[in-house]
């Protein structure tokens, strides 16, 4: 199989310097997230396209490949492509119409051809013959230039011809990695995990960062949702995810600031570690997930009283974007369904909100709290590498990973169900699917004394929610993980 893969158009603007940086960047990105499908993928760079080879011909490898190319930042447009070596013209007609003639039956096409390196022939030549050997050939209903039903596309590149088999749409931005780190305060709600997928694909290393106000359930989901972004969207770049005990904070909050303020507070407080954390780490921006006047906190008063508390850069990418703008696109990244399961902690409400804050309010509110609370909150915070998740859950509980399935246990299948549909589970055991985002809700409904085994490809997810199954149940837990 093979794919050309084109630039994101931005990236073809830059300087000659950023433009080869960039295209490193994305190779390297789409070396690292194709050869953990397959090692046997390869990938060439060209100053205008990536060239993406396997020898295989795996139907189900290939729509896998597709799938990943399209969540690989940078990438305009994927072709699949069919290679052979270049002949004369009726060769390249014979190679075109094994893949058009069924296409072009009955429709009107066009040809388009383009070509690169030095040929005693140009792309219109090569157009012109092909077309009427089609139309000589076929059932089209003729030739339209300007608005074909079907077009053939072909590329020519020094003694190599490439008939497009298919193509398909690629996520654009910019290569992940190829900018600055930042560092996102992410909650699982609609919000947060979509602005954390805007700075993704704009190529910006992407770190999470969760302040767990006393739910262990409501960690377990931010924790999925962040890892749901980094396998899909995430390029297998190294970044952290990192948990501030927030407890004793919210308690702070309650004990000693007036209702009305706290909101606005208890986000001042979120900033003020962030910002101690971002300088550990040497990251310049903060992102989070807010937009005007969503919520009383987001009035343009507030956020600016919020961010009075820090000199560095608070992106917010969503600032100016409707709430059903954000959750269209939680749905179309997939993460609409983690924000509708997520189990929030609302332990901070204010029964009637300040919307317009003012300074010495909140500095004399903020001069009884105990700010030594911080200080123990940035001490006990945790940080943990994204992909190693899960090892760290496991170390918690005593989890079996097994190669293969046990003979009396029934296998839950937690992929989402795009995944799902990629690659269905093909076992000798009965299978349930529940996607890993409704797994905490339908736990405590599945029967008792059985063996239930998690499965979502990679393993990672299964681990994860394994550990917490078998530490909050009263079923036997195992993780399935072939090969």
């Amino acid at each position: 199989m093979n794919f050309i893969v084109k630039f994101f158009p931005e990236i073809t603007i830059k300087s000659k310097p950023v433009r080869r940086r960039f295209v490193s960047q994305l190779s390297d990105n789409v070396k690292a997230v194709l050869q953990e499908l397959s090692p046997d993928f390869t990938v060439q760079k060209h100053w205008d396209k990536l060239q993406v080879s396997h020898a295989g011909d795996d139907p189900v490898l290939r729509e896998q490949a597709l799938d990943a190319l399209q969540r690989i930042a940078g990438i305009g447009l994927i072709l699949a492509v069919r290679e052979h070596p270049l002949g004369d013209f009726d060769d390249v007609l014979a190679r075109t119409a094994e893949v058009y003639l069924p296409r072009i039956a009955g429709k009107t096409f066009a040809v388009r051809c383009k070509r690169s390196g030095k040929h005693d022939f140009r792309s219109v030549d090569v157009e012109r013959y092909v077309g009427g050997g089609l139309m000589k050939q076929g059932e089209a209903a003729g030739v339209n230039l300007g608005n074909p039903d079907v077009t053939v596309q072909m590329e020519i590149a020094q003694n190599r011809l490439y008939v497009v088999d298919g193509r398909y749409q690629g996520l654009g931005g910019f290569p992940l990695g190829s900018i600055d780190s930042v560092m996102s305060l992410i909650s699982g709600g609609f919000d947060s995990p979509v602005a954390s997928y805007l700075t993704m694909k704009r190529g910006l290393r992407t770190h999470f960062l969760f302040f767990n106000l006393g739910g262990r359930d409501h960690e377990i989901g931010v924790k999925e949702v962040a890892l749901y972004l980094w396998q899909r969207y995430g390029s297998r770049q190294r970044v952290l995810f990192i948990s501030v005990p927030f407890e004793e904070v919210v308690a702070e909050l309650l004990a000693r600031v007036q209702d009305s303020q706290m909101g606005v507070i208890l986000k001042r407080m979120m900033l003020r570690v962030a910002d101690r954390l971002a300088e550990e780490l040497e990251v310049d921006a903060l992102v989070t997930g807010e937009a005007v006047a969503q919520v009383s906190s987001q009035t343009l008063r507030n956020l600016s009283v919020i961010d009075s508390v820090t000199d560095r850069l608070v992106l917010r990418p969503l600032i100016a974007a409707d709430k059903e703008d954000i959750i269209r696109t939680a749905g179309q990244i997939g993460t609409e369904d983690f924000a509708a399961n997520m189990p929030e902690y609302c332990g901070v409400i204010s029964v009637n909100p300040t919307t317009r804050a003012r300074p010495e309010r909140i500095a004399e509110e903020e001069a009884r709290f105990d700010m030594g609370i911080l200080d123990r909150a940035i001490a006990n915070a945790k940080q943990t590498r994204i992909d190693r998740l899960a090892e760290e859950e496991l170390e918690r509980v005593d989890v079996e990973v097994l190669s293969v399935p046990l003979a009396e246990s029934t296998i839950i299948d937690i992929r989402h169900p795009t995944e799902e549909e990629l690659a269905p589970l093909q076992v000798h055991v009965p299978v349930l699917k529940i996607p890993f985002y409704e797994l905490h809700s339908k736990a405590a409904a599945l029967p008792a004394g059985q063996t239930y085994m998690l499965y979502c490809g990679k393993g990672v997810m299964s681990r994860l929610h394994a550990s917490h199954l078998a530490d909050s149940s009263q079923i036997t837990v195992k993780v399935y993980a072939p090969g």
